[in-house]
């Protein structure tokens, strides 16, 4: 961390560990987001249209207006939050770009029928993989079957930082190398810093019960940007934003949100701490598989296709989804990564395509509670103590 500044070898270790598991070109971001970005830009023509899932993070929905090209929300099925190719209109196919999958909370998207409809019409399949990098679909793992996918470093593993882009076609990482370091911007030592204090500041908060203040004390700071699930639209500032698209710069108030170093390069200090967590990855995602499947024998179990995934968040489907959430944080239990409104009730159609069918996708927006596996004998002592009740059968309309 001395140095200020991480060469490009100083992300060789962690490449390799990515490439021996996916089995794949693999290009270290430092997040997610920025990885999604520079892969939108590659593949994509400014004005394209890319189909992608309106229960999806906002963060994601500006990195693609960022990349100056239009969402289009795609049916869902009710019971996972997956793409419903049967669903999707013809004509939606034949107007669009590309095709982004979320594989949410870990659950895959039907990749191999996704690569199917992008051969067919010579588009892109771009796989965002963020919670699912030990799921798999059709025998393989997530994010083998696109052009490109981007996996985080911050869910599974915990790491809170980094992420990779990988390539189906190894001949691409140098210009997509070139792009990345183009985008990024100078260590803050004062952000390896606070990533250094992070985990054992928010240990002491834990074990102080000072949750509610810290989240207080962290909005009067800036640092917690948002008062509800989704953050909050600004529609005119975005108009003006989306007038500048490509251009990230005029998208940084939204894509920043929840980490705002996505576009720093990584110290010395964050690397080692990384390269740590990532080599814990497969008892980790043991012990997710584990709590999966006894939160999948519950009354509030999701429906199951095919083996059972090392899931990041299980949605459990949940009649009162606000009141089984406060039953869980008066344990301490923290539900995050709700994404409630969909995004084309968020944003509505002047920033969006909506989606043809919206009824299963606010079916289950409305009634999912993302849970940690890890916890899993905590969340159904506390939710079976509450009289939590499952969710009323159908798809809601």
């Amino acid at each position: 961390m001395a140095s200020g500044k991480s060469s490009p070898s100083a992300y060789t270790a962690l490449e390799e560990l990515m490439r021996a598991r996916l089995g794949r070109e693999c290009l270290y971001v430092p997040s997610c987001r920025l990885g999604l970005y520079v892969a939108l830009r590659h593949w994509c023509a400014p004005g394209a249209r890319v189909l992608m899932s309106p229960v999806n993070d906002d963060v994601i929905f500006f990195v693609v207006l960022a990349a100056g090209l239009r969402p289009v929300q795609a049916p869902l099925c009710a019971g996972d939050g997956s793409i419903d190719v049967a669903v999707v209109p013809a004509d939606t196919w034949q107007g669009l770009g590309a095709v982004l999958t979320t594989n949410l909370y870990g659950n895959p998207d039907p990749a191999p029928d996704l690569r199917a409809h992008c051969d067919r019409l010579g588009i892109p399949l771009l796989e965002d993989a963020a919670h699912a990098i030990g799921s798999e679909v059709g025998g393989r793992p997530v994010g083998s079957f696109g052009d490109a996918s981007v996996f985080s470093l911050s869910k599974h593993t915990g790491a809170k930082t980094g992420g990779f882009l990988t390539v189906a076609d190894p001949g691409l990482r140098v210009t997509l190398e070139q792009a990345r370091d183009e985008l990024l911007q100078p260590v803050r030592l004062s952000a390896e810093f606070a990533y250094g204090l992070r985990p054992h500041a928010e240990a002491g908060v834990r074990g102080l019960r000072l949750t509610g203040a810290a989240r207080a004390a962290l909005r009067l700071l800036g640092l917690e940007e948002r008062e509800d699930i989704r953050m909050a639209l600004r529609p005119d500032e975005l108009r003006r934003a989306m007038a500048a698209a490509p251009a990230l710069d005029d998208f940084h108030s939204w894509v920043r949100v929840d980490m705002h170093d996505y576009r720093h390069r990584p110290g010395r200090f964050r690397l080692r701490r990384v390269e740590r967590l990532l080599n814990r990855l497969g008892p980790r995602l043991a012990a997710c598989r584990t709590g999966t499947e006894r939160l999948l024998a519950t009354e509030w179990a999701p429906p199951v296709n095919g083996p059972v995934q090392p899931l990041f968040r299980v949605p459990l489907l949940v009649e009162d989804r606000d009141a089984a959430r406060a039953a869980l944080a008066r344990h301490r239990i923290t539900t995050g990564y709700l994404y409630d409104p969909p995004l084309d009730t968020y944003a509505g159609d002047d920033f969006t395509d909506p989606s043809p069918a919206p009824e299963s996708a606010a079916w289950f927006a409305r009634h999912a509670l993302p849970v940690d596996p890890l916890n899993a004998d905590r969340v159904i002592a506390v939710l079976k103590e509450s009289g939590t009740a499952p969710a009323p059968g159908g798809t809601g309309g």
